[in-house]
């Protein structure tokens, strides 16, 4: 890609961002009227209907003018084209200038793990790999609280009182 390019992607992804920002949340006439109708996207198609007579006072309906810059459609927030990987073999098919990866959540810690290693060869970005840092940190944390609960009880096991004998060993030992 030349600079120009990049310069104009850039410009078209920070558009994009602003049209979304003003975007309205797109609703399925009358249904905050009744339960049974979800909020999904539904054209209105009634002869008489106001909404798609875009009456005033009635939610707007979804048109062409509300749709990003075409550069920009399809792609990451980060400019690259996304890619769904599920093994070593497909990264030999993405161009890394212009496409970055995303490891399906179906593949398993060990595949991950050459996927990583195969990727940072080849300069791929992974667009997904700060989870993979987040399970290391979150499995981290809940084994150091798994440790300071076990400390907890021994110390509470050591810091328990004799208990009292049962009123039968009492009886017991009181007729000896």
């Amino acid at each position: 890609m030349t600079e120009q390019d990049t310069t104009a992607l850039k410009k078209a992804l920070k558009l994009r961002s602003r049209i979304k920002k003003k975007k309205p949340k797109f609703v399925r006439q009358e249904s905050w009227r009744y339960k049974r109708l979800k909020e999904n996207w539904r054209r209105p198609r009634g002869i008489d209907n106001k909404m798609r007579r875009k009456i005033k006072g009635w939610p707007p309906t979804v048109s062409v003018g509300y749709r990003g810059p075409k550069t920009a459609r399809g792609l990451h927030p980060s400019g690259y084209k996304e890619v769904l990987t599920h093994n070593v073999e497909e990264l030999e098919k993405v161009n890394a200038s212009t496409q970055a990866i995303r490891i399906a959540h179906t593949v398993g810690k060990r595949k991950r793990a050459k996927i990583l290693v195969e990727a940072r060869k080849r300069k791929i970005k992974i667009l997904n790999f700060r989870e993979a840092k987040e399970v290391i940190r979150e499995e981290r944390e809940v084994a150091e609280e798994e440790e300071t609960e076990e400390k907890e009880v021994a110390k509470k096991e050591k810091l328990k009182p004799k208990q009292k004998k049962s009123k039968k060993r009492r009886r017991r030992t009181e007729k000896q």
